[in-house]
């Protein structure tokens, strides 16, 4: 067994070639090493393949003296000699003439300091010299150009070198994408004499993360990204003899920007693909007239005074989703229990008010039956049994779920000021800031369409939304925060106090925001008819006395 006694240890903090660890790998007195991260050993026969020192080289460690090689090509990478030799590195032959070990050398300011070695058979690494302290591999060879790339490897920059016909300065960081960041930035000044720094990171997801760290690093619009799209890395390009393509992406790779900001010229495939999100029809041909329909990804809120008939036409919505798609819906509501809302669902599709009790005890057993299959039946409609708990994150983990599990596709939260309420915090306006900002990246996280309920705070003047009083944003309730996050914002306004019966019946739904289309105004005229429980779109009743009225746009 290797004694890996602390005192024996000849060379510390070495990077690791079998996990890629940058620092956790050491070699022992005896040529034999391990690694403190992946804990692999690695006999000392392997770290010094075909041991044949030059004792003429000063030696630098407690093992003696410099490993040495001569020039040759790498005919497993497909580098060529000529090469090689341009950046220094040496190998080892086996007693058969295949390569057993490469070695590259890393400089400081001129001088050697430090050499990889590469055990070509195990694919492991071991470093003689302070390889901490040196400069970037290849960085001693050039000194300012137009271009310079940097890669993830050694024999990558030696490919990338061919591949972009000997022409452009190429440099590879220490210790692949891991110590990417810090490399560039102790080395950051060699970069200052090139016109642009193109970064071709492996095509895996810690090259790809590496190169935008490493981007941002540079003043702008001097770093390009090159996207590997068909090999992971610069020597699979060289390995297949593909520099044409090679060469298209590095002369097509695009200026970095940070994340979130788009540069123009490079949006044309945004801009050609087209919204294929489907738009579902509203059940009131007005409101379609206005807004197109609703679709995925939109947060629509819907809001009035305290009893105009929110509810009824959140039902009417959901009736009209459940009927006219294929698509599962998911019920939130608040104010009432489970059973309450699904026998709301099932008064619209029986044309009855099954909340009252007599009604629904004049249906026989099978015509309860029927109803309740077309509809809580349909296995698309899923609720929230929210006794106890209506806090944000509940809501939030309950959406999620249910858009995950069951695949449902529309969303109604009935209402915000009952969530709000289980939140911790005394501010209302924060709480809603915070619950409308989970909304609303929920949204697009999930691609759900969502229909939110919000109140009204009680407007100014003698007439309040009971006497009819038109809707306006600022009297959403709380926070501007709901009016700014919402897609579309509808208003319910009715008389309800009016001495006429078929005033009282009718309510105004007002558009008060439309992201989609921008037109705002009243879009239709709904009446409730008591009996039957449902609400229809009418004609203006009130023409007389709209028209003076004027949409807004």
């Amino acid at each position: 067994m290797l004694d890996f006694n602390k005192s024996n240890w000849a060379e510390t903090g070495l990077p690791c070639g079998n996990c890629g660890s940058s620092d956790a790998k050491a070699i022992n007195i005896d040529g034999s090493s391990k690694c403190f991260s992946c804990n692999k050993h690695t006999p000392a026969s392997a770290n010094t393949a075909a041991k044949d020192f030059d004792n003429n080289v000063v030696p630098f460690n407690s093992r003696g003296v410099w490993m040495d090689g001569t020039y040759g090509p790498l005919p497993d990478r497909k580098i060529k000699e000529a090469t090689a030799k341009t950046y220094g590195v040496q190998v080892k032959y086996n007693s058969d003439g295949t390569v057993a070990n490469h070695m590259y050398p890393y400089y400081k300011d001129g001088a050697l300091v430090a050499k990889k070695i590469r055990n070509v058979k195990e694919k492991s690494f071991f470093a003689e010299g302070n390889i901490k302290g040196s400069e970037l591999f290849g960085q001693h060879l050039f000194s300012r150009g137009k271009y310079i790339t940097i890669v993830e490897g050694e024999c990558d920059a030696m490919a990338a070198y061919e591949l972009t016909g000997s022409k452009f300065a190429v440099v590879s960081v220490v210790n692949g994408a891991g110590s990417a960041v810090k490399d560039i930035k102790k080395n950051l000044a060699f970069f200052d004499d090139f016109e642009t720094v193109v970064i071709a990171f492996d095509n895996d997801k810690p090259g790809v993360d590496a190169a935008k760290q490493v981007a941002e690093l540079f003043q702008p619009n001097k770093a390009k990204i090159l996207t590997l799209k068909k090999y992971k890395d610069a020597n699979e390009y060289l390995k297949n003899n593909d520099r044409e393509e090679f060469m298209n992406e590095w002369w097509g790779a695009k200026v970095f920007t940070p994340e979130g900001i788009l540069a123009g010229a490079d949006m044309w495939d945004l801009i050609h693909e087209r919204d294929n999100r489907v738009s579902v029809p509203y059940p009131w041909e007005g409101l379609n007239k206005f807004t197109y329909g609703f679709r995925q990804q939109e947060l629509v809120t819907i809001t009035s005074g305290s009893g105009m008939g929110k509810s009824s036409l959140v039902k009417e919505l959901e009736h009209h989703i459940l009927k006219t798609t294929e698509d599962s819906i998911g019920l939130l509501h608040y104010e009432e229990t489970p059973r309450t809302t699904g026998l709301g669902l099932m008064s619209i599709e029986a044309n009855k008010r099954l909340i009252l009790p007599d009604v629904l005890d004049s249906l026989t057993k099978e015509e309860e039956f029927d109803l309740f299959k077309k509809t809580l039946g349909s296995g698309r409609v899923f609720l929230h049994d929210h006794f106890g708990s209506t806090n944000e994150d509940n809501l939030i983990n309950k959406i999620r779920f249910m858009v995950k599990a069951y695949d449902v596709k529309w969303v109604i939260v009935d209402h915000l000021s009952i969530v709000v309420s289980g939140m911790e915090g005394d501010n209302e306006r924060q709480l809603i800031d915070r619950l409308m900002t989970k909304l609303r990246t929920l949204v697009h996280e999930t691609n759900v369409g969502m229909f939110l309920i919000s109140h009204l705070r009680r407007p100014s003047g003698d007439n309040g939304h009971e006497q009819g009083a038109e809707v306006t944003l600022s009297q959403l309730r709380g926070s501007h925060s709901i009016a700014q996050l919402s897609d579309m914002v509808f208003g319910l306004e009715r008389n309800q106090q009016d001495d006429d019966e078929e005033v009282r019946s009718v309510s105004k739904l007002r558009v008060l925001k439309n992201r989609y289309v921008g037109e705002t105004g009243v879009a239709a005229y709904l009446k409730y008819d008591k009996v039957s429980g449902r609400m229809y779109e009418i004609d203006n009743p009130f023409v007389q006395e709209d028209d003076d009225e004027e949409d807004e746009f």
